[in-house]
């Protein structure tokens, strides 16, 4: 089953917006207790970081594959 790009495009964010929420409320001093690796809130931001950083390079390669290939 494949989402639409529109309904992805609100989706994903609300997704990661949730998880720095739950840190939030779960961590009790947020931004600071958020930089040793034991914790669940630093890889809940890591990973709200990561995913959107990895679909935009995904996205450019795959737009550089398209428009700069050689035949």
């Amino acid at each position: 089953m494949f989402l639409s790009l529109p309904t992805l495009t609100v989706l994903i964010p609300l997704i990661f917006l949730v998880g720095i929420f739950y840190s939030a409320s779960v961590e009790e001093n947020f931004p600071q207790g958020c930089t040793s690796t034991a914790s669940l809130c630093f890889y809940s931001l890591l990973l709200s970081i990561s995913i959107p950083v990895y679909v935009f390079f995904d996205f450019w390669t795959w737009m550089g594959i398209k428009l700069f290939r050689h035949n």
